[in-house]
């Protein structure tokens, strides 16, 4: 471009002409302005084939330096990865340490690698959509990806802060929920989940039963689950801590402040985790690891942390030797399933909402709004045992 000559409009000073390679007349602008700083800015652009639309864009760039808007003028080549990592720079220590290499590897493993080159003020929803969350639907477990989108749309919401984007437009994207079609909701009864423990207790190893048998125990979601360290167990009191969770990208803080709890258990966990608990210092001790209560309790034979893939794999195959199986034959339930079947027992036993909602980390709401279809049983047969109760009564008070 600086070695086109240019030639000034008649009508607007900051608009030119010049005459391409082809020999083509096109149009641009230059518009001179001061930025927040009171820095003298220039913003050009190029390749407008009728006079007509340069000057249009032009009154758009001068509208919005009277409005202000001028980060958003000065940065409008600014691709996604390049705020990306301006806006990791901003931050690193706001965050704690695990926040900040978390949100990094998120954005080097998946937002840069399909997203950097796009311009930030360019790309929209449904290329979005198509570019990257339907490519990583393919590749990514449905929670996982929820988890990358959120921290999107958080940086896309401190560029709209920092006046750089006028608006966040991936509010409304749409991710399937996980395991949408066959085992969101589904539980296993009592009797299925004493054959799954059972089959897993005979056919897998001492690490994956134990994770089996506290996650269907407690209730707690399987990031709490590989996220427990020793010192949460009290094997005096039979209680476990949750305090932190953990994932393929490493550990944080829980969900929620309703996620921070302590679960009181059976002296059948209790007992399996002491048993565990002594293999698992014999791995340690074969493989140079220093004990200690700050370890996580899950780990493979090698005394590596163990991360979800593997129990995901672990709990189908379990699934399959114990032909727990829908009609398709496909695995009844997905890890998160374990967490249904644990509330859907309590319930089928009458116990208490708001005490279940304690033990699994959430608000009595989210309980009634999950398990609704639980508790409509539970009236219908709160309904029939009455109703029975008085036709007993009656007859028994016949003349």
């Amino acid at each position: 471009m600086d070695k086109v000559k240019l030639y000034k409009s008649s009508k607007e000073p900051e608009i030119y002409y010049y005459f391409n390679a082809k020999g083509e007349k096109l149009w641009m602008y230059r518009h001179k302005f001061y930025d927040e700083a009171g820095k003298r800015q220039e913003k050009k652009k190029s390749s407008f084939k009728t006079e007509k639309a340069a000057v249009k864009a032009l009154l758009e760039v001068k509208a919005a330096t009277l409005r202000g808007e001028t980060k958003h003028i000065v940065n409008e080549s600014m691709t996604i990865g390049e705020w990306l990592d301006t806006w990791l720079e901003m931050n690193q220590k706001k965050w704690k340490l695990s926040t900040s290499e978390y949100r990094k590897m998120i954005v080097d493993n998946h937002l840069k690698k399909l997203l950097g080159h796009y311009r930030l003020q360019k790309l929209d929803r449904a290329t979005y959509q198509r570019a990257f969350i339907n490519v990583l639907e393919d590749k990514l477990q449905p929670y996982t990806l929820k988890q990358i989108h959120g921290l999107f749309k958080i940086a896309i919401n401190a560029a709209v802060e920092e006046e750089i984007l006028a608006r966040n437009r991936f509010t409304k994207v749409v991710i399937k929920d996980e395991d949408d079609t066959k085992t969101s909701n589904k539980f296993l009864t009592p009797v299925e989940l004493n054959k799954l423990l059972s089959t897993a207790k005979e056919t897998e190893d001492i690490s994956h039963y134990s994770f089996l048998l506290v996650a269907a125990y407690t209730g707690m979601r399987r990031g709490e689950a590989l996220g427990l360290q020793w010192k949460n167990i009290d094997f005096k009191n039979h209680t476990i801590t949750i305090e932190r969770t953990r994932d393929k990208f490493g550990a944080r803080t829980p969900k929620t402040k309703n996620s921070y709890r302590t679960i009181l258990v059976d002296s059948i966990v209790i007992e399996q985790l002491k048993k565990y608990k002594t293999w698992y210092k014999k791995v340690c001790l074969q493989y140079g690891i220093k004990y200690s209560s700050d370890l996580f309790i899950f780990i493979n034979s090698y005394g590596e942390p163990v991360h979800d893939q593997t129990f995901y794999m672990m709990l189908k195959r379990v699934q399959l030797v114990a032909k727990l199986v829908d009609e398709d034959g496909s695995p009844k339930i997905s890890l998160h399933g374990l967490r249904h079947t644990h509330a859907t027992i309590l319930l089928n036993n009458g116990q208490n909402v708001k005490v279940i909602a304690e033990r699994l980390g959430n608000t009595p709401n989210m309980v009634m709004n999950t398990y609704g279809h639980v508790m409509k049983e539970l009236e219908q047969e709160s309904v029939t045992v009455f109703s029975e109760s008085l036709a007993t009564g009656a007859k028994s008070g016949a003349n």
